[in-house]
């Protein structure tokens, strides 16, 4: 890596603040160390190398640039973002002055901002381990199935990660916090190394970010790496590579929680229940359950809360079995809704060997109200128990 000084480059404004903006996001608002909070950038012939790194995540993009003087610099990450985002429609140039600091230009707009050490800055993680291909667009939406369904209690660090499950031609996501389960399946080409079977537990917050930023179009390309306790994950699209360590333990096999047989169930509009559920549960306490009711003539839903207030609403839902009466989290059931993705929603009443537990319901997507939707996506929500 080359370190030298001075340096001096030219830049397009919008191609520079994005990038720069692309490579402070995976950074925390507040980190332990100030010096990884800078940014580095490495100008040379083949343009500009832009880095952030905090030892768990890393974020690395180049892009073209005019290199008058090729070596490193380091500077604060947020703080430049912020300049860059706000700078004149104007070229900006980029240079270390005599007194060492790093003197911004564009237009008639000035800044010196302070050089922080680049020889103090770590080497941000190289990959080179078996890699496959996953449809960006594909790999976005999963993600975003699947990520608010981790754990944000790090009590329990496994629990706050997303498991990727690489087997044949298919890459598997999926996230517990122990009440709930959601899965979804997507396409995976893993070249020469298509029967490979892999895992990696990816820290739920950098995988949320890795979707924002590559869900548009093309593939992305997905790479394991490292043993011990540097295994890392990268992912790369295009000139833009995020790299994460890997949460270490041993991921609890949900999958069997999935039930084969699925006669017993409901199925009703997706937007008619969001709505319905929004609305009844602005009476609940916070952590208070909604009661549901599900008959042929529908689904009832009904709340009781502090202030003596009470709300009730039905919606039409066409039932396949006994009628049935449990509570839900309402939030964590319209976290399910949001992600199905379908007009109509099938809610699954599963059946378990343990008559004094409750068994959880499957909710999928469902085509109309006879078909069903892709199997892709899965979610298992286990209800709470009703005091009355």
């Amino acid at each position: 890596m080359s370190r030298e000084r001075p340096v001096k480059f030219h830049v397009n404004r919008d191609v520079f603040s994005e990038a720069v903006s692309f490579v402070v996001k995976l950074l925390p608002q507040r980190n332990p160390q100030p010096i990884l909070a800078g940014v580095l950038i490495e100008a040379g012939d083949a343009g500009l190398s832009l880095s952030a790194f905090d030892y768990e995540a890393s974020a690395r993009t180049t892009i073209e640039a005019t290199v008058d003087e090729p070596g490193t610099i380091l500077v604060h990450g947020r703080l430049l973002a912020d300049i860059a985002s706000k700078l004149p429609n104007a070229p900006i140039q980029i240079a270390v002055d005599e007194d060492g600091g790093i003197l911004l230009t564009c237009g008639s707009a000035r800044f010196t901002l302070a050089a922080m050490p680049v020889q103090e800055y770590p080497a941000i993680p190289e990959v080179s381990g078996e890699s496959g291909l996953v449809p960006a667009e594909d790999f976005g939406t999963a993600i975003a199935q699947v990520a608010f369904a981790a754990s944000r209690d790090d009590v329990t660090p496994v629990l706050t990660g997303v498991q990727l499950e690489v087997s044949g031609t298919h890459l598997s996501l999926v996230a517990t916090d122990r009440y709930r389960v959601a899965l979804r399946q997507i396409p995976w080409d893993g070249g020469a190394a298509a029967d490979e079977t892999t895992t990696a537990l990816v820290p739920a917050r950098t995988l949320t970010e890795v979707g924002k930023t590559f869900a548009h179009g093309g593939d992305i390309s997905i790479a394991f790496s490292g043993t011990g306790d540097r295994e890392i994950i990268a992912f790369t699209a295009g000139d833009k590579t995020v790299t994460s360590l890997l949460i270490k333990g041993n991921f609890p096999p949900v999958r069997r929680l999935f039930p084969e047989q699925t006669d017993h169930h409901a199925v009703v509009n997706t937007a008619d229940l969001i709505e319905a559920v929004r609305r009844v549960s602005l009476v609940l306490d916070r952590s208070a359950p909604l009661r549901f009711t599900f008959t042929n003539e529908g689904v009832s839903m009904d709340a009781s809360g502090t202030e003596q207030a009470r709300a009730s609403e039905s919606v039409d839902a066409t039932l396949t079995g006994e009628d049935v009466t449990l509570g839900l989290n309402p939030q964590y059931l319209l976290e399910a809704l949001g992600a199905v993705r379908s007009e109509f929603t099938r809610i699954t009443f599963t059946s378990s060997e343990n008559q004094n537990k409750l068994s959880p319901v499957l909710i999928t997507p469902q085509t109309s109200v006879d078909k069903g939707g892709e199997d892709s996506f899965k979610y298992l929500l286990q209800p709470n128990l009703l005091l009355r």
